[in-house]
């Protein structure tokens, strides 16, 4: 029984601590922290081949997109998007479309620069989507452009044409605070 007794009164004293623990913290008054901003990093025009139809798969319907070249500028870097890498592309059952593209591009003073560029967007309640945003990651070489690796970054992806054929443009921002 006193066991029993002192474990009552450690549960009733944890119960009269926690609510203030835990409570969440008083807002009336207090500053709300400002979101976070975006600055725009560049813009990319990717010339793209027909896309490809691998089928149903037990993900969903996959596609994939040859990236067969095209241009990036921005302040402070502009080049050119390297051919050679895809975009592999799966829809699902529920009409959710994912994106995950995987490529080089190359500043005019000669650096190479990784682009890992993923999304997903999904049918709203009406059976419409939202623009597509995206969240690249890039891994750059030291030196120059190593101002790139690492932070948060958001893309804008739409469709376009170069030349007739079939391209995408894509504005990349990065996220930072707020002064």
């Amino acid at each position: 029984m006193k066991g029993c007794l002192a474990i009552s009164g450690c549960v009733l004293l944890l119960a009269a601590l926690l609510p203030t623990q835990l409570a969440p913290a008083q807002t009336s008054g207090a500053k709300l922290p400002e979101p976070p901003q975006l600055k725009f990093v560049y813009e990319e025009q990717v010339a793209l081949k027909s896309s490809i139809p691998v089928g149903e798969t037990p993900m969903g319907k996959r596609n994939i997109v040859p990236i067969t070249g095209g241009t990036f500028s921005g302040p402070g870097l502009k080049g050119k998007v390297l051919p050679g890498g895809w975009d592999w592309q799966l829809t699902n059952a529920s009409g959710c479309f994912n994106l995950h593209a995987d490529y080089m591009i190359e500043t005019d003073d000669g650096a190479i620069i990784h682009v890992v560029n993923a999304g997903m967007v999904c049918p709203n309640s009406a059976g419409t989507r939202d623009a597509m945003l995206t969240t690249p990651v890039f891994e750059a070489p030291k030196g120059k452009y190593d101002w790139l690796n690492g932070g948060a970054y958001l893309g804008t992806l739409e469709g376009m044409k170069i030349d007739g054929k079939p391209a995408v443009r894509i504005r990349f921002f990065k996220a930072y605070a707020p002064e």
